[in-house]
């Protein structure tokens, strides 16, 4: 008999420079992975303003074709930076990545179709707090759950936060 089957739970995290190593890299992962979110970010809204205004494009069209810029460089970014020690690559990571980058937009989406049509919060200020706050927030939690469990599992990781 373990410890753990008498009691049903984990013993206490383990204390001192272990614990120490495993925030840190924690806080280095997420790091990483804020640092390629905002340049992806920045890719995104640049070709999308690029695209809608002198490329003359439909707001579709080119939120579509900037969305797919953004998230080839924030996988290229995990991929070669923050969770290079994983060594996934492919296609099937891709698209993985691909998929979880949508449920991210699809969860802005829905914070701001409850606000909009569900609340009746229908003023601009609404639609950016709703869409471009805590819906990316929520965003982002997604995505950095499913990033570091469903594409790239156990980059190196340590600890309790292994994927």
């Amino acid at each position: 008999m373990t410890l753990r089957s008498v009691r049903g739970r984990r013993p206490a995290p383990a204390p001192g420079p272990a614990r120490r190593r495993r925030r840190t890299a924690l806080g280095r992962e997420l790091l990483g992975f804020a640092t390629t979110g905002l340049l992806a970010y920045a890719v995104d809204l640049a070709l999308f303003t690029y695209l809608r205004g002198p490329a003359g494009l439909g707001p579709l069209t080119a939120k579509a074709l900037s969305f797919v810029a953004g998230c080839s460089v924030a996988y290229l970014g995990n991929a070669h930076g923050t969770y290079r020690a994983a060594r996934v690559r492919g296609l099937r990571a891709g698209a993985v990545f691909f998929a979880v980058n949508l449920a991210g937009a699809a969860v802005q989406l829905l914070c701001l179709a409850v606000s909009h049509y569900g609340l009746g919060l229908t003023s601009q200020r609404a639609d950016t707090v709703s869409g471009a706050v805590v819906g990316m927030a929520l965003a982002t939690g997604v995505r950095f759950w499913g990033t570091r469990t469903l594409v790239f599992r156990n980059g190196g990781r340590v600890g309790p936060w292994t994927g």
